[in-house]
């Protein structure tokens, strides 16, 4: 790495860092930028090991002397930002001192046959960074966001996803319509009606449809089910958190496939 690809910037009104702060703070910048921010070595390592390379890593410039000898080779340009800057830009409450951009994955359309995660207006971005960590974890390789979810590549997401959206397929801003498409079981979860979870016969591949934390899957959603499932709460709680909700049911496919 030669000096001729390093670049310094000190300067708050340079269009760089006016442009990182936005894809920093704002939840659909990305989609303007056609790039996203990872913030953090957890998440820059976790799309190095599934073979993603960076567009352009960022550094502090406090952080740069010691950065240089892991970091370096895994962007195709460095940019290095003063202290204060960095610190401004971050979405952190203690601001890490690296990050990475990359290219925002091309749309991709929905894949009739794949083990799918639905959800349907799930607009919390922790829930659904979580619920996105669990499908990878659980073999599932796509999901798809009804219009209403949160953004999927929003920076929140992303830090609960923890490196998970880059084993998947995602898929957002997808009309129920557009549903049509997949060819496997549609699951639904339901806090009042439908088959036990621990006795349920469960297909597999299929499409688990996770609901708005508030009004659940939708009625649309929830006529074309092939199953509607419910967990046991021996503790009689009225009702699971929705991540809560996807890890059960998506680990329960997973493990019994």
């Amino acid at each position: 790495m030669t000096s001729s690809s390093i670049t310094t910037i000190h300067s708050r009104d340079n269009t760089f860092v006016k442009d990182l702060r936005r894809l920093a703070q704002d939840t659909t910048a990305y989609r303007k930028q056609g790039r996203v921010w990872l913030e953090g070595d957890h998440l820059c390592r976790a799309a190095l090991e599934r073979g993603q390379r960076a567009s352009i890593a960022v550094f502090s410039e406090s952080f740069w002397p010691l950065a240089q000898v892991e970091w370096a080779q895994d962007a195709m340009k460095i940019i290095v930002i003063a202290d204060a800057l960095f610190a401004d830009i971050s979405g952190l409450d203690s601001p890490a001192r690296m990050g990475f951009i990359m290219d925002l994955p091309a749309p991709a359309a929905v894949h009739p046959g794949a083990a799918t995660v639905v959800l349907d207006r799930v607009q919390d971005a922790g829930n659904v960074g979580s619920i996105l960590r669990s499908a990878s974890a659980f073999g599932f390789r796509q999901v798809v966001a009804i219009k209403g979810s949160a953004a999927l590549w929003s920076p929140k997401v992303l830090r609960a996803g923890m490196g998970a959206h880059f084993a998947l397929d995602l898929i957002e801003g997808v009309e129920h319509g557009e549903l049509q498409s997949l060819q496997v079981p549609m699951l639904v979860t339901s806090s009042h009606a439908g088959d036990w979870l621990h006795r349920a016969a469960l297909p597999w591949p299929c499409a688990w449809v996770l609901g708005h934390e508030g009004q659940g899957v939708s009625p649309a959603l929830e006529e074309r089910a092939a199953l509607r499932i419910r967990i046991a709460q021996p503790g009689g709680e009225e009702s699971l958190n929705v991540a809560a909700a996807a890890a059960i049911c998506l680990h329960a496919s997973g493990a019994g496939r």
